[in-house]
């Protein structure tokens, strides 16, 4: 009689293949600015030479124009877009995402050409060097309402009252700065008045449960008529005592400020600027590296996750929206204290609604919502370069580009994003 040996499992680990997930969404982003770059360069192509402008008169150090020609560096842009566009195509047939640096890149090669090409025969040259520093001046309030909007809504709050808050902050620094002679208490005061902004904000949307989305709209037209009406019957009529506040002086850091090109745009600038890159870095780090930032992400992900391990939910939320008021306020204080000087109905002119687009544009991550800010603020300032060199482009399509881009890069660019998990969401604890 034979037996035969017991069949024994096999004990070796199941390994599971990865799915393939291919996004064809940078390569046909990348397309679409490929065939703009064809049906521009090519289709309304211009002979000529163009010229970019690397120093001012102002610096130490100056840098040489440089004079290409039109067509030549529209063609040979053109030809690497399209190496670039095929290069991503291939990654995402692979499976493997395009990195970063190659969108930026990209997108300097298209802006190169597409300068170029609105410069041709133009007697005015390219300011690089304006173009960028302008970038960095629009930039500023967006930068410091998109961070107001990540610590906001990374806790599980929407903040649409971004506007309310740049508003409020601009009005209450011109006053302040304007009766006690101190743009620091103006800086102080802006920042206060996007708390009570905040404050309004958290506890409509957080202790009485009201919509949060339409609490934050409600919010901004209360703020536009308030200030409007404050400006008509209170600063309008003795303007040199109430809204005349000092401007904040610039503050040039020794060597860095001489550096060509960017040593003007980054580093001899106001404390505002300053405190704007202090600010990018303290959310960031403060998120992701610290136990703050680890509650702030549970109460707006797993709200139940985080009260049944001790974290009071509604009060984190309550004094993190808070201080995402203070943040977007202080945004607020450098229209009136470093841009224009003095307050004016309406001056934020839907800017928060712009840094509201970067928070989305920028996937609730302060890095990218700042990189976002600063796209919107190139768009901006583009149409003012592009109207001194005598540009081609209609003006209204340069009165629309700004806003273009904003919508390109939410409904484009970005597709599907997904918000934190409990955000606009009210917590009701069991």
């Amino acid at each position: 009689m034979s037996t035969t040996a017991p069949v024994v499992p096999d004990s070796s680990p199941i390994v599971l293949e990865k799915a393939e997930i291919r996004s064809w969404k940078a390569p046909i982003a990348f397309g679409v600015f490929v065939l703009i770059s064809l049906i521009l360069f090519f289709g309304f192509g211009r002979h000529g030479e163009s010229t970019f402008r690397f120093s001012e008169n102002s610096d130490a150090i100056k840098l040489p124009t440089v004079t290409v020609d039109t067509f030549v560096t529209t063609t040979v842009v053109t030809i690497l877009l399209l190496a670039i566009t095929a290069w991503s195509a291939y990654l995402s047939y692979r499976a493997r995402k395009t990195p970063i640096w190659l969108v930026i890149v990209f997108s300097l090669l298209f802006m190169i050409a597409f300068l170029a090409w609105a410069d041709s025969g133009s007697p005015y040259p390219v300011p690089v060097t304006g173009l960028l520093l302008g970038t960095i001046s629009l930039a500023v309030p967006l930068v410091f309402g998109a961070l107001g909007g990540v610590v906001s809504e990374r806790g599980g709050v929407v903040n649409v009252a971004i506007e309310g808050q740049l508003l409020a902050g601009a009005f209450v620094s011109a006053m302040t700065a304007t009766l006690t002679g101190s743009w620091v208490v103006g800086l102080v005061a802006a920042m206060i008045a996007g708390v009570l902004v905040s404050f309004l904000l958290a506890a409509f949307g957080i202790k009485y449960l009201v919509d949060q989305v339409i609490v934050g709209v409600v919010l901004n037209v209360l703020v536009i008529g308030l200030t409007s009406f404050l400006y008509s019957k209170v600063l309008a009529g003795n303007p040199q005592l109430l809204n005349h506040p000092p401007r904040l002086p610039n503050w040039p850091i020794p060597v860095l400020s001489e550096i060509p090109v960017i040593g003007k745009v980054l580093f001899d600038q106001s404390i505002i600027e300053y405190l704007m890159y202090i600010a990018v870095f303290l959310v960031w780090f403060g998120l992701f590296k610290t136990r703050w930032g680890l509650r702030l992400r549970s109460v707006g992900e797993h709200p139940e996750a985080a009260d049944t391990v001790g974290i009071n939910v509604n009060r984190t939320r309550f004094w993190n929206v808070s201080l995402a008021g203070a943040i977007a306020g202080l945004g607020g204080a450098y229209y009136t204290l470093g841009s224009v000087g003095a307050f004016s109905k309406e001056m934020t002119a839907g800017q928060g609604f712009i840094a509201l687009a970067a928070v989305i544009f920028g996937r609730w991550d302060p890095i990218r919502a700042t990189l976002a800010a600063l796209l919107f603020g190139f768009a901006t300032n583009l149409q003012n370069v592009l109207s001194i060199i005598g540009s081609p482009v209609p003006s209204e399509f340069m009165l629309m580009l700004p806003y273009i881009v904003t919508i390109f890069a939410v409904a484009g660019l970005v597709g599907l994003s997904r918000a934190p998990a409990a955000d606009g969401k009210p917590y009701i604890k069991s």
